[in-house]
């Protein structure tokens, strides 16, 4: 909201000494958010004058028409001669009075005047555009051209109003009545503790039987409707300066005299208005919900299909506007022309239902600032007066009159009032305020009050936004001053440090980090065809989502099962800005629904609830285990001096596995396995005992393709609270023993396709108690040597006793155990 220094003093008498800016801090300082204070005109500099265009030369031979003109200035130039001027417009004729800017002006942006000589004349000065003196848009798109009454030499900068001081206030959806001069004068009123001048104290006759008449079929969506008639319009009666330059200060383009006065009576009262042409209104003015695909043609040019909840105003031909956004072009008030325009008007004054404005605005994507107002609340005692008000410029402006009937259909309705202790106000700001000051301050906004332990308050109609106890405490708190309020930390008690559960999850992210990962946190949103690109089964469990009633998007309307697709557009977004070696991971949470599908209850917030509320709502909310997952691509090390390095391949994606359940105090398995977007042969399981907790390995590259991955990219997923439940996160101190190791290494001739991780368990079964450690060291495959279909695994075996030095007989009869398990379980038999 836009409020001019100048006109805010019409309604407060303000210190002559107060500037924008001292104003600014007291608003601040209630409460409201002046988010910057525009000086107008602040470099501008004279003399600008009014002047009377003698003659106009047309000038041939350029690029576009030039006019040499002569214009009288009076004696504002000290010669009282005409001044000669070259201008490029065309919107003025001989005899219209302009605006002149003289040699050693300066206009805003510091744009200095003086003769100078172009398209062979020399130009002292120049016919000034609202644009060029910082007015705004007026609508004409040229030169300003003033009433034929208008003196001439008269000083332009203050007929035009130049040089003021303009509040750009930040009003929150809560304080609808701030959308108006007069809420924000009633504010200045209270910071300077002076008296308010309302505008909306006028006179206003009482309802007859004569006025238009209205028929509302929807009191709860309009519980009040005011109509006025003005007639004898004059049609070519224009807009006064004064107010379109405070519509121009306020934002507003001046239109016409009738929609202008409109607006300028809807930015000083809040009441928005919109006014008919009589003569193109057929009957009985309705107020009514729209029929499922009734049309209307807005006074944007728009037609719009109606919905059904749509609100909206009716003549015997059907809509006429959508109520409280935009009037209909059918009725639409005729501009001012040459002996033709509208003579007629009938003035709507209404109070609409805030939820069905904002519905419908946002339904036709159309708002206005009618519909922001009401949006936010309008007081509904003020469409009277605003009516009156309107009608007494029309009649003044205009040289209209107002016809004796009045139209006022009201709803009954009792005003708001609540009950509040009179120290509440005190509680909640931990201030001492007594009740002195808190029926002082209730009664400054308006409010009545009585009572003295317990007040009865009834809230004024221009403050819908008092609902409940703690927004009285609010009013008495901001007016006193939040800067007063003491500041006092609290002291919170002594924590128990963080859980097993956080500490995991920081441990992981560590040793991921370590390893070359970077953190890639994503957004938890999904389209649900992300599934088929990741090659999941029609029956697959992560098809089932969580769908969100209110999306950011519409394209991605559910919670995420897998974390690998957030992933992977990091990657692909990563890869197309040039950075092509990449290891990403997050650890974040999934979303699964449960089986039963139930509501959750509506929590009270008058008291803590209890275990079984809170045990129904977390039952009524979706599984959310936390997963961690990374993906590779590009150089897992970088080749130079020492080496050619290698890419990333399945092996990291399984080792960042493994380093992630040793965190967690988990011996991971890893086997062969086939799932969804990994590779068939280049995927493996990861289990903790017979559950299965992951995947790693290469993806697949229909999966690469669908998400644009670089060729050969892996990735791995784990279920992170699973590892945590079978974990063991207690510290264990190494083992350092004082006797030697014993290595004996063994190659075993195995069928390819029997797994590694099988020979590997067989192997660690058969050994004992004395193996240490066991590491595959060399994969070997020929078929001449070995035989069709056969492949040589090579394995370093560390023994080791606690208690002595073995002898070579031990270690080499545990090693020949551990073979013969192997054998026995897989086949294996020792290569020669």
């Amino acid at each position: 909201m836009r409020v001019p220094l100048s006109w805010l003093r019409e309604y407060v008498d303000l210190p002559a000494t107060e500037t924008g800016r001292d104003v600014q801090a007291k608003l601040v300082s209630a409460g409201l958010e002046v988010e910057t204070v525009e000086h107008l005109g602040a470099d501008l500099k004279g003399p600008l004058v009014v002047g009377q265009v003698l003659t106009i030369e047309e000038l041939e031979g350029f690029k576009k028409p030039i006019r040499f003109c002569t214009v009288d200035v009076g004696q504002a130039n000290g010669t009282g001669e005409p001044q000669e001027i070259v201008c490029g417009a065309r919107n003025f004729s001989v005899g219209d009075k302009v605006v002149v800017v003289l040699p050693g002006a300066t206009l805003p942006g510091g744009f200095s005047i003086s003769a100078r000589k172009t398209y062979g004349k020399t130009s002292h000065g120049m016919i000034c555009s609202s644009d060029e003196l910082g007015m705004g848009d007026d609508g004409t798109k040229g030169i300003i051209v003033l009433p034929p009454e208008t003196e001439v030499g008269k000083d332009a900068i203050e007929l035009l109003e130049l040089v003021d001081e303009v509040l750009d206030i930040a009003v929150t959806a809560n304080r609808g009545d701030c959308l108006s001069i007069r809420g924000v004068a009633r504010e200045a009123a209270i910071a300077y503790g002076l008296p308010l001048s309302d505008p909306a104290l006028l006179d206003v006759p009482g309802p007859n039987a004569y006025g238009y008449p209205v028929e509302v079929s929807d009191p709860l969506g309009c519980d009040r409707f005011t109509a006025r008639t003005v007639t004898g319009l004059s049609p070519e009666a224009r807009s006064p300066i004064w107010l379109q330059r405070r519509l121009q200060k306020v934002g507003m383009r001046p239109i016409s005299l009738a929609v202008d006065v409109t607006n300028y009576v809807m930015m000083e009262l809040g009441q928005p208005l919109h006014a008919y042409d009589r003569s193109l209104v057929q009957g009985t003015i309705g107020v009514r919900r729209a029929t499922e695909g009734e049309q209307i043609e807005t006074l944007d040019g728009v037609t719009r299909k109606l919905h059904a909840e749509d609100l909206v105003i009716t003549d015997e031909r059907g809509p006429i506007g959508l109520a409280g956004v935009m009037g209909g072009a059918n009725t639409e008030i005729a501009d001012h022309a040459e002996g033709e325009g509208t003579t007629d008007v009938v003035i709507e004054a209404a109070h609409f239902d805030a939820v069905a404005i904002a519905r419908t605005a946002r339904r036709h994507k159309l708002s206005s600032e009618a519909s922001r107002r009401f949006e936010r609340g309008v007081d509904p005692a003020a469409a009277a007066a605003a009516a009156q008000r309107t009608v007494d410029l029309l009649v003044l402006l205009a040289g209209g009159t107002a016809e004796a009937g009045v139209t006022e259909v009201v709803a009954p309705s009792a005003p708001h009032t609540i009950s509040v202790p009179a120290d509440h106000p005190d509680k909640v700001a931990g201030v001492s305020y007594g009740r002195e000051t808190v029926v002082r301050r209730l009664q400054e906004v308006g409010c009545d009050v009585y009572g003295q332990d317990e007040l009865i308050v009834t809230v004024p109609s221009w403050r819908p936004d008092l609902q409940e106890i703690n927004d009285l405490a609010e009013e008495v708190i901001r007016l006193e001053g939040y800067e007063n309020l003491p500041s006092t930390l609290p002291k919170p008690p002594a924590g128990r440090g963080l859980t097993q559960r956080q500490r995991l999850h920081r441990r992981v992210g560590r040793v991921l980090a370590g390893a070359g990962y970077v953190e890639a946190p994503n957004y938890p949103f999904v389209g649900e065809q992300v599934f088929d690109q990741l090659l999941l089964g029609a029956d697959d469990p992560k098809r089932r989502v969580v769908k969100l009633t209110n999306p950011l998007s519409d394209e991605e309307p559910a919670l995420r099962t897998s974390l690998l697709p957030g992933l992977f557009g990091a990657l692909r977004r990563n890869d197309g800005r040039g950075s092509h070696d990449l290891a990403l991971f997050e650890t974040g949470l999934v979303f699964l629904p449960r089986e039963e599908q139930r509501v959750a209850a509506v929590l009270p917030v008058d008291r803590r609830p209890t275990d079984d509320e809170i045990a129904d709502l977390d039952a009524a909310l979706p599984e959310q285990p936390r997963h961690v997952a990374v993906v590779l691509a590009g150089a897992r090390e970088q080749a130079g001096w020492w080496g050619k390095g290698r890419p990333a391949d399945w092996a990291d994606a399984v080792e960042a596995a493994r380093a992630v359940a040793r965190e967690a105090g988990v011996e991971l398995v890893v086997r062969g396995g086939q799932y969804g977007p990994w590779h068939p042969g280049r995927c493996a399981e990861l289990l903790v005992g017979d559950t299965v907790v992951g995947h790693a390995g290469e993806l697949h590259p229909r999966v690469v393709k669908a998400f644009g991955l670089p060729a050969r990219t892996s990735a791995m997923e784990l279920d992170l609270d699973v590892l945590e439940a079978a974990g063991d996160d207690t510290p264990q101190a190494p083992s350092i023993s004082t006797f030697p190791v014993a290595t004996q290494d063994v190659a075993l001739v195995v069928d390819k396709f029997v797994p590694h991780a099988e020979v590997e368990a067989a192997l660690r079964a058969g050994a004992g108690e004395l193996l240490e450690g066991i590491r595959l060291f060399d994969v070997y495959e020929n078929e001449e040597q070995l035989g069709d279909g056969k492949k040589s695994l090579a394995y370093a075996l560390r023994f080791r006793a606690g208690d002595r030095t073995l002898t070579v007989d031990e270690a080499s009869a545990a090693r020949d155990a551990a073979v013969a398990l192997a054998g026995e379980r897989t086949g294996a038999v020792l290569r020669a």
